[in-house]
């Protein structure tokens, strides 16, 4: 009978580090059975925790978002930068979408909530450590939403002051000795503002701008 490979694989290193005592101990306690995974540290706080990395080299580190001294990015951060490879999974009660962003950007592999089961922690646990990206089901909903939000437009002072000509219409002479610029520079400001509007011409621009409350009404 062949033995199954991953049955001999050596556990996950892992620590754990979160600034509640009785969540810790939970969390030893959930995953304390689970031969795949080894608990190797605990930390209190993100300092800490990045310490313990730096000694202990785990596979990944489970980080709390909110603690103490160093929160749970500012470890990220540094564990990311740091000299190890151990992978950084968050696991918080936090999901707005800035904390979110905060964690992802930070350059966590992976984001879980805290009422994830035994199984899934498990799981993304040894995803994190493959490298594979483990969103938390609302994390990955509030993620895809925030990335289908259409983008705000915004205009600097002078592109509206130009596009207010073009309202007007003044052509590019004279919308420069309005404004004491170059003909050339009207262009490139009209080049940036087609681009920002996502239009090809003047009067195109004028209708979407003010549509979108970016010129005043006439």
């Amino acid at each position: 009978m062949t033995a199954d490979p991953a049955a001999e694989a050596a556990p996950l290193r892992i620590i754990l580090a979160d600034d509640h005592t009785v969540m810790r101990a939970g969390l030893v306690a959930l995953l304390g059975s689970e031969p795949s995974v080894d608990i190797v540290g605990e930390a209190g706080d993100g300092r800490e925790a990045v310490r313990l990395v730096e000694r202990l080299r785990p596979d990944v580190a489970l980080l709390d978002l909110r603690m103490p001294v160093l929160d749970g990015v500012g470890a990220t951060t540094e564990i990311v930068a740091g000299p190890t490879c151990t992978r950084v999974l968050i696991l918080t009660t936090y999901e707005t979408d800035a904390d979110i962003e905060r964690g992802v950007e930070a350059g966590a592999t992976g984001y879980l909530l805290k009422d994830a089961t035994r199984e899934q922690l498990v799981d993304a646990i040894h995803a994190a450590s493959r490298g594979e990206t483990v969103l938390a089901p609302r994390v990955a909903q509030r993620l895809v939403a925030r990335m289908r939000r259409p983008v705000p437009v915004t205009l600097t002072a002078r592109e509206a002051e130009v596009l207010d000509a073009v309202a007007d219409g003044l052509s590019n002479g004279e919308i420069g000795r309005r404004l004491f610029i170059g003909e050339a520079t009207v262009k490139t400001h009209l080049l940036r503002i087609f681009a920002k509007l996502d239009v090809n011409d003047r009067t195109r621009a004028v209708v979407v701008a003010m549509n979108g409350g970016l010129l005043r009404r006439r």
